[in-house]
């Protein structure tokens, strides 16, 4: 029978507490930006792409095999998924469907594959400027935000330059002109031979594995995953085609050889960031799926 860790009342209420106000720092300005139709660049990609609520990352979760003592637990009874225990309250094993089991499984074999392989440091973040290649100034996805070198500027970079992108979900926004110019054809059914950790949208995707399971996953280690989305897509957008040094994200200016070796030390700083927190999410799907009903 697997062991139930059991959480003091206090303890437990002071991760709660804890969790929430840090993801406020996140959450809060997102829904007030949200409430005057504000768009921002950079991080609404992060509510956006990425689909999980504000209101669930801001919410603290235990994950399995955690019981929560005190009469304050019950109030987990109202979510979908917890039963109360002799114990306390906690997950109730048998909400690991074989759709969860299913997903983790995926997770398990993709991020063991991207763990496994070299960090491959060469692509300059030109996947963004794969999306706007050749596309009219009205149409780019940020349309509220000018291009730095202008629309012809931005195609002579994509043209003189190697395109080196693997991962599946930059390569499937490329613009129509901007594919045959990728070195490498990704799909999702090859996703698992192209990830590797340099890569900084896999680096990006912990946050997506991780809260694709939930509410499976501890809170801390989802909130650890979205922190490092953060900052990576601030040096993703940084190293794009657009021009945010009004928002405060000085440009990567990879079109030069400078930039070019910039973006690759900070690539190469993120993957080395990235692997203990993947390695954690690996451990965590061990567990998972070794429990499986």
């Amino acid at each position: 029978m697997t062991a139930v860790e059991v959480l003091a009342e206090p303890d437990w209420l002071a991760r709660e507490a804890a969790h929430a106000e840090r993801m406020r720092r996140w959450t809060v300005p997102h829904q007030e930006r949200r409430s005057r139709g504000e768009k921002h660049p950079v991080l609404d990609f992060l509510f956006t792409y990425y689909s999980y609520r504000p209101s669930h990352l801001q919410r603290w979760q235990p994950g399995p095999g955690v019981a929560l003592a005190g009469p304050a637990a019950r109030r987990f009874l109202d979510r979908k998924g917890y039963v109360e225990t002799a114990d306390g309250v906690m997950l109730d094993p048998e909400g690991f469907t074989p759709g969860k089991a299913r997903t983790a499984e995926f997770v398990l074999a993709l991020l063991t594959a991207t763990a496994s392989r070299a960090p491959r440091l060469s692509c300059f973040g030109l996947h963004e400027w794969a999306m706007v290649y050749r596309e009219p100034a009205d149409s780019v996805r940020h349309d509220q935000v000018p291009l730095r070198l202008g629309s012809a500027g931005t195609d002579a970079v994509v043209e003189s330059l190697d395109i080196r992108c693997g991962h599946f979900d930059a390569f499937r926004f490329f613009t129509g002109p901007a594919r045959p110019r990728n070195e490498l054809t990704p799909s999702r059914e090859t996703q698992i031979s192209f990830e590797q950790p340099g890569c900084l949208h896999a680096n990006m995707d912990l946050f997506k594995w991780a809260y694709k399971l939930d509410p499976f996953v501890p809170a801390e280690l989802v909130a650890d995953c979205f922190e490092l989305a953060v900052e990576i897509r601030e040096l993703d957008m940084r190293a794009s085609p657009y021009d945010l040094a009004a928002l405060g994200y000085p440009p990567v200016r990879i079109e030069t050889a400078e930039g070019r070796a910039e973006y690759a030390r900070s690539q190469a700083s993120f993957a080395r960031r990235a692997a203990p927190v993947r390695h954690r999410l690996i451990a965590h799907c061990h567990r998972l799926v070794r429990g499986a009903p």
